[in-house]
């Protein structure tokens, strides 16, 4: 059964309020909707990619138990704040082993295909969040609109509701900030 947007809003603003256990009863309800959104991203990552799905949740979820002041609007909103907090993990991540792939105190070793493409990856995510850390200093919006749908994995629709825009406006600002950071992320690596 998919709980109301009512019931997992309402839970937020228990949360929100100092009710511990809201936060409990509400990951059960979205657990599914969390993995989705990770499964989404997960499927488009490079071959490689170590992380798992449910890896990538239960980390969120670590990350969530602290923002329990956040000011919840509701369901869209809770989704979108999990859409940044998924990048910041993968980002985190790329970061911590791009750092070890340049020294970090370790002996060197050869990298095989698999090595290689995991380097690959890491070094692209963090291109990728610099692209959106200049594209946020321009259009805060376009940057959130990429965190929903590339990071958080909402559909055009999703991230419509919880931007309070049309759809057809969430499809042209989300083509104009994909091209954006391809010319970016492009131009960055010559």
């Amino acid at each position: 059964m998919t709980p109301s947007t009512q019931q997992v809003s309402q839970l937020l603003m228990a949360w929100r309020g100092g009710d511990l256990d809201a936060f409990d009863r509400l990951m059960p309800m979205v657990y599914e909707e969390l993995r989705r959104l990770a499964h989404r991203y997960m499927k488009r990552a490079p071959a490689g990619q170590t992380l798992q799905t449910t890896a990538l949740v239960h980390e969120a979820y670590l990350r969530l138990a602290g923002h329990g002041n956040v000011d919840w609007q509701n369901r869209a909103h809770f989704f979108a704040v999990c859409s940044q907090v998924m990048r910041s993990l993968l980002v985190d991540r790329a970061r911590s082993r791009y750092a070890i792939k340049r020294g970090g105190g370790l002996r060197q070793v050869e990298l095989n295909d698999a090595t290689a493409q995991i380097a690959i990856q890491d070094e692209k995510i963090l291109a990728l969040d610099q692209a959106l850390d200049r594209l946020a200093a321009i259009d805060p919006r376009k940057t959130r609109i990429v965190e929903m749908r590339y990071f958080g994995g909402m559909s055009v629709e999703e991230t419509a509701e919880v931007l309070e825009l049309s759809p057809i406006t969430i499809k042209r600002e989300w083509s104009k900030a994909r091209a954006w950071l391809y010319r970016e992320m492009g131009q960055s690596e010559q």
